[in-house]
């Protein structure tokens, strides 16, 4: 299930996204990113609809996918039915 993002407490939403910044690893290539600026980054792509809060009742938890990945979720789960 989809969560909008505005529905969110704006502290709330901040530290999913710093939560999820955080989980995702410090390998940026060339240049180092601060947390910070990730987190701006994340926030951007979910404004933008890039990126979706998506809530999955089967684990009880909140994630960050791209839009694309949500697609292929819901792709993956219709083949199991």
């Amino acid at each position: 299930m989809i969560i909008p993002y505005q529905q969110l407490d704006p502290a709330t939403l901040s530290n999913l996204i710093e939560h999820y910044v955080l989980r995702e690893g410090t390998d940026y290539g060339d240049s180092e990113i601060s947390t910070e600026r990730k987190v701006e980054q994340v926030h951007a792509q979910l404004k933008s609809g890039e990126a979706l809060l998506v809530y999955s009742e089967l684990h009880e938890s909140v994630n960050i996918v791209s839009k694309a990945q949500f697609q292929t979720m819901q792709t993956e789960e219709y083949n199991y039915d």
